[in-house]
């Protein structure tokens, strides 16, 4: 397993916004040590918290937002997406494979966010 090429991957998942301050933590948690438990590691998450829905899903027009940049093997998609479908407060998921373009850019912007915020 450890000799597997990590790829770059980006995750968003939309929690339920019904979800309490700690089960959307617990929730987040879960996903982020289901990547590292599975040879995988967390390069950055976000909690974006939560956002209005372009559109209502199961009639909900909020939903909690969660961002997490992550290297972990391919194989580890599947098995999460799994996981992702039978969890009945995740309503949307998405996983994103970055290639090394996007990768840089994401490490552009978190870097101009926290000399922001230093400033």
């Amino acid at each position: 397993m450890a000799t597997q090429n990590l790829q770059s991957y980006e995750l968003m998942v939309i929690f339920t916004p019904v979800l309490a301050e700690d089960d959307y933590k617990a929730a987040q948690k879960k996903f982020a040590d289901f990547i590292k438990e599975n040879g995988g590691e967390i390069v950055h998450q976000d909690s974006w918290g939560l956002r209005s829905l372009a559109y209502p899903i199961a009639k909900k027009t909020t939903g909690l937002y969660w961002v997490v940049e992550y290297k972990a093997a391919s194989d580890v998609n599947a098995k999460m997406e799994i996981q992702m479908n039978r969890d009945e407060n995740i309503m949307r998921h998405m996983i994103t494979r970055l290639d090394k373009y996007a990768v840089e850019y994401n490490g552009r912007k978190r870097n101009k966010l926290s000399e922001a915020a230093s400033a």
